[in-house]
């Protein structure tokens, strides 16, 4: 039972740290699209993976169009604030393809509005929050995942 967290032009090292250490504790596979707002050798990436990073599976693309030109035949998940659908009404998979969108806009326009039958979110429940954070986001969705495939 595997998951693929996918990060859309990740934008803050230690997010982006923080959910390679939890793609290797939840036995998923991390999906990098560039461009970064950060080197992928910036030591806060390094830190906040600490010395998990060489033990991860990762792979990297240099555009959002090569990661759908590769990937086009898989099954996707989007998350979005925008999504009407609960996180937990995905119809998780083993190899299933989680997307999640750049800290500051999240997932591109163009993107949600192609899937919206696909487009998810995480519920608050607080008319003071926008979003939660980006590593935090992932975990709520990737532990789900887990819970429902285990079922």
């Amino acid at each position: 039972m595997a998951l693929n967290i996918v990060l859309i032009e990740p934008e803050i090292p230690n997010n982006t740290g923080n959910i390679g250490r939890l793609a290797l504790a939840s036995g998923s596979k991390l999906h990098l699209v560039r461009p970064f707002g950060f080197k992928i050798d910036d030591a806060r990436l390094k830190r906040a993976g600490l010395d998990y990073w060489q033990h991860l599976s990762v792979t990297y693309y240099d555009n959002i169009a090569q990661f759908f030109e590769i990937n086009k035949d898989e099954n996707f998940a989007f998350l979005s604030s925008h999504g009407t659908k609960n996180h937990w009404d995905i119809p998780f998979k083993d190899n299933m393809f989680l997307i999640f969108g750049k800290e500051s806009v999240g997932l591109p326009k163009w993107l949600t509005e192609t899937h919206p039958d696909k487009l998810y979110k995480i519920p608050l429940y607080s008319t003071h929050v926008r979003s939660l954070n980006l590593a935090n986001a992932v975990s709520v969705v990737v532990y789900e995942g887990l819970k429902y495939m285990q079922c």
